[in-house]
């Protein structure tokens, strides 16, 4: 399987209170929906496959929201897409598939949001790594 595309169809933040008080983040990641796309550039053992999905960070209680919205394009082996595509006809997956997918996602997407909160000057939905003061030892 290998990615071929990444692009973000939908950005939006909206923040609705300074109050940080009682916050509580959720995110989700939704899939809106996987198809076969025609393509000639591919070799004739693999399939191109659309994934669309929708990934969100509430901050809760009212105080935030994140939604971004993007597709992927995977170049996917043809006996593992007919899989694939069979199952969502009934909006299943393999859990392989779906671990995989999700971290694609997350890998650019919270890149975005990072950014996102950055500029809106909310708090972050990951933590970022920090230096710490070393204690001398004696």
């Amino acid at each position: 399987m290998k990615l071929m595309g990444f692009n973000f169809r939908k950005i939006s933040v909206e923040k609705f209170s300074d109050s940080l008080k009682d916050l509580k983040l959720n995110t989700k990641i939704h899939i809106d929906n996987i198809s076969p796309i025609e393509s000639k550039i591919l070799k004739d053992e693999e399939d191109l496959i659309k994934v669309t999905f929708t990934y969100n960070i509430d901050y809760d209680p009212d105080i935030a929201k994140i939604e971004l919205g993007g597709n992927l394009l995977l170049a996917i082996e043809k006996t593992l897409s007919k899989g694939i595509l069979e199952g969502w006809k009934e909006r299943k997956m393999s859990e392989d598939f779906r671990i995989m997918l999700f971290n694609l996602i997350l890998r650019k997407a919270n890149i975005r949001a990072l950014e996102l909160e950055d500029q809106m000057n909310l708090p972050l939905h990951i933590p970022l790594p920090t230096l710490k003061k070393q204690e001398k030892k004696e």
